[in-house]
């Protein structure tokens, strides 16, 4: 496979704060561990994916979601002899940048942000928490993580110029990141859309002739199953079809990557870094398949009011409570006002609000936007 292009855990750039090597635990099963035990790889489990508690207990959320995507982005880098505890690091850490009420919370807050003039991205905002949030250690603050881990971090859905991002100058910009970084969007493109449909369809938002209808491999794969189960329940139906989509995504990962990678002609790490583009793709029939699952479930399932409603009144609440802590900042924990005195008050806000739960927003919206409401 692609055992060339494995990027070599002895020539990493090391942490930003030294220290000595573990006795059986290299660097980046080391940097997985911190992510597993960090609080805010725990905060995921009562953040929403797509689906919100109150509809199920059984949909994803953020971190079973992440656990999903750790599971596939696994199997990649076997199968491609790639760093299976470097992809796996990254797999994990991906989304812990991620606010509350999902892709709209995080709009709702780089709205807020750019009044100031700044935005707010999640990738960024995960940087920020294993570089300095996290407070587990005595002797640095944040996780220390490895470069290649925070490189991914930063670079793993797109890649930057020198100088379009001065905060992240420190991180090779103008390059790609290693085989194992570049794969991590493709496996989370795979987990959220097939997941995304398995969730929906137990909330009896689709059916599986509807999914056949807007995607042709579906299609294929479900008269197959007809086929080999005619009697199947419509419940059978769909776990048999849904399993062999998710197969046939990962393979189409696998082949078109080692494609891509044979196209290019690199052999080695450097020479992935030095390509103009990224090598980690799918095969053309598969990349059409998941832009045939995105269209549908944005038109079926993302736009259906089922949540569209929760999720307007939920961005509303952001905007309030953000507005609160600019207008009494005396009402921040103490930490925080004290950080204020450091700090520009709006991202200081955007902080606190960004690592809260869902739960916890909605309680701290009460005591403060909603009490200050109330008052006024």
């Amino acid at each position: 496979m692609l055992s060339r292009l494995r990027f070599p855990v002895e020539r990493s750039r090391g942490r930003q704060y030294p220290e000595p090597p573990h006795p059986y635990r290299n660097p980046f099963q080391r940097d997985r561990d911190r992510v597993v035990h960090s609080r805010a790889f725990r905060r995921l489990e009562a953040k929403t994916q797509v689906f919100t508690p109150g509809l199920s207990d059984y949909f994803r959320n953020r971190l079973t979601h992440t656990i999903e995507v750790a599971q596939i982005s696994r199997t990649l880098a076997g199968v491609l002899q790639l760093d299976e505890d470097l992809t796996e690091a990254l797999a994990l850490v991906h989304d812990i940048g991620h606010p509350p009420f999902a892709h709209a919370g995080e709009h709702e807050l780089d709205r807020q942000m750019r009044r100031f003039g700044e935005r707010f991205d999640h990738n960024l905002h995960a940087l920020r928490i294993v570089e300095s949030f996290e407070q587990r250690y005595a002797r640095f603050p944040g996780l220390n993580l490895t470069f290649e881990v925070r490189e991914g971090m930063v670079k793993h859905s797109r890649d930057f110029a020198p100088g379009e991002e001065p905060a992240l100058d420190a991180y090779l910009p103008g390059l790609r990141p290693p085989l194992e970084a570049q794969l991590i969007d493709l496996a989370d493109e795979v987990a959220y859309n097939t997941a995304d449909l398995d969730d929906a369809f137990f909330a009896d938002m689709l059916t599986s002739d509807e999914v056949a209808a807007s995607v042709p491999q579906f299609a294929a794969i479900l008269d197959t199953v007809d086929t080999q189960f005619p009697g199947a329940s419509p419940k059978e139906r769909f776990h048999e079809s849904l399993r062999q989509l998710v197969d046939t995504l990962v393979s189409g990962v696998i082949e078109g990557t080692v494609h891509q990678a044979g196209l290019a002609g690199v052999e080695n790490v450097d020479e992935v870094r030095t390509f103009p583009r990224r090598l980690a793709a799918f095969t053309a029939e598969a990349a059409e398949t998941s832009r045939q699952l995105k269209r549908f479930l944005l038109a079926k399932v993302y736009e259906a009011s089922a949540l569209t409603d929760g999720r307007s009144r939920s961005v509303e609440m952001l905007a309030e409570l953000f507005q609160c802590f600019l207008d009494h900042p005396d009402r921040l924990p103490l930490a925080y006002q004290q950080k204020a005195g450091q700090e520009p008050l709006h991202r200081v806000v955007c902080d606190y609000i960004a690592g809260m739960t869902d739960n916890f927003f909605r309680r701290i919206y009460e005591q403060n936007a909603g009490a200050v409401r109330l008052v006024t």
